[in-house]
C-alpha cells in the first residue's frame, strides 16, 4: 500500500488549513532512473559534543554541532550509503572549504578551528575510491562548484539527498538542483537540522515544491528493484 503523501515528520505541526492550501502539489513520488547520491556536509564539526545532547545544550561550546539530531541520522544514513553502493550509484560528497579567507555559507558563528579536520567527512561515512568530494563556500552544492559538470559526465538525471542542514545547505542545494532540471528525492531519516521546527517546516515545503521526500525503506526498495543485477552489500 502506498504511503500517504503527507505521512511524514511534519504531520504533528502542519494544520489542516495549511494542508488544504498545498493540496494541488499532491502527486506520485519516485526515484529517478539515473540517480546519484549527494551527501551534503556530513563533516566532523556537525557531530561535536555529547551525542545524547540537543544542539541548544551544545551551542555555547560547539555552535556548529547538530547534536542528537545528527547522531540519530547516522544509522539510517549508513543504510542509505549501503543501498546506493550496492546499486553502483555515483557517490558525491559536499563539504566546506578550508581555503584561507574563504567566504561562508551562512551568517552563523562557527566552531570551525581553522584545521582541515573539522571539514573532513565523518568516519561513519568514509569516502571510498571512486567517490567524489567537492568543497563549497556557499550553501548550495551547485554555487561556484563543478558539480553540474560531474553530473553531466556521469550521465546523472536525478539526485538522492542526505545530510544537513535541512533549512540551510540541503534546502539551497535542492532548490538549485530542481532549477537545473534534476529530479530530487530526499531521504527523510537521513537529513537533519539544529532545530526540529526548522527541519519539519523546510522538509514540508521542499516536499511540495521541489523534491519528493521519501522514507528510507521506500528508497532502498526502489533501488533493489531498479538495479536487480546488483548484489546487496553486506
Amino acid at each position: 500500500m502506498a504511503r500517504d503523501f503527507e505521512d511524514h515528520c511534519w504531520k504533528d505541526i502542519i494544520s489542516s488549513d495549511v494542508l488544504k492550501i498545498y493540496e494541488p502539489y499532491r502527486r506520485d513520488l519516485y526515484v529517478g532512473d539515473r540517480p546519484a547520491l549527494l551527501a551534503i556536509d556530513l563533516y566532523n564539526s556537525v557531530y561535536q559534543g555529547d551525542p545524547t545532547k540537543y544542539p541548544e545544550e551544545l551551542v555555547d561550546q560547539y555552535p556548529s554541532s547538530c547534536g542528537k539530531f545528527a547522531w540519530d541520522a547516522v544509522e539510517p544514513t549508513k543504510k542509505l550509503f549501503v543501498a546506493c553502493r550496492a546499486a553502483d550509484l555515483p557517490i558525491i560528497y559536499l563539504t566546506g572549504s578550508v581555503r584561507k579567507n574563504r567566504v561562508h555559507s551562512t551568517n552563523r558563528q562557527s566552531s570551525y578551528d581553522g584545521s582541515n579536520k573539522m571539514m573532513d567527512i565523518h568516519p561513519a561515512f568514509e569516502p571510498k575510491d571512486g567517490d567524489l568530494i567537492i568543497r563549497k563556500e556557499r550553501a548550495s552544492a551547485f554555487h561556484s562548484t563543478p558539480l553540474v559538470a560531474h553530473l553531466t559526465r556521469l550521465g546523472v538525471n536525478s539526485l538522492i539527498i542526505c545530510g544537513e542542514s535541512t533549512s540551510g545547505c540541503v534546502r539551497a542545494s535542492v532548490v538549485d538542483a530542481y532549477s537545473y532540471g534534476y529530479h530530487v528525492t530526499i531521504a527523510e531519516e537521513c537529513v537533519f537540522d539544529r532545530s526540529a521546527i526548522s527541519h519539519k517546516v523546510n522538509l514540508f515545503d521542499l516536499h511540495h515544491k521541489y523534491a519528493d521526500v521519501m522514507v528510507l525503506d521506500e528508497i532502498t526498495a526502489h533501488l533493489e528493484n531498479a538495479f536487480p543485477s546488483t548484489q546487496a552489500a553486506e
